[in-house]
């Protein structure tokens, strides 16, 4: 199954009632192609980074969806949309899947600092440990 995030920026102007019908639109598209819907966060208004049609706002919303076709007719639709200023469609498996497999091949190791110039590494395992400060005592 492929996993794809749907990120879409509706105009300030739509009413409340109508943006959830287009939210519900949206849904039913991607359904319909077979599409399981995984996550859905409406992010709400928020100010945008530069002017889309005169709009300095707009209503974002974000799904995730897992499918095993394209989403290409949610694309469409989106696109003939006027009340939609902005949308992404990215496909996260590839990016998830090479991250997993970077992981396996280079797991984390224990970090450990650079020793200062001129210092080896056979004087720091022969160095004394510190003493404890003159103000603490032992607990030994």
């Amino acid at each position: 199954m492929r996993t794809y995030e749907v990120l879409f920026i509706l105009s300030p102007q739509v009413p409340e009632e109508e943006a959830k019908t287009l939210v519900d639109e949206f849904k039913r598209i991607a359904e319909t192609t077979g599409a399981t819907l995984k996550n859905e966060e409406p992010w709400g208004r928020r100010r945008l980074a530069y002017p889309i049609h005169k709009s300095n706002e707009g209503l974002y919303h974000l799904f995730v969806f897992e499918s095993a076709s394209s989403l290409a007719e949610l694309d469409r639709r989106m696109k003939n949309s006027d009340r939609v200023l902005r949308h992404i469609i990215v496909r996260t498996d590839e990016d998830q899947k090479r991250a997993d497999k970077l992981a396996k091949r280079n797991p984390k190791k224990e970090r450990v600092r650079p020793l200062p110039a001129g210092v080896t590494p056979a004087a720091v395992e022969a160095a004394p440990e510190p003493a404890a400060p003159a103000d603490e005592t032992p607990l030994a």
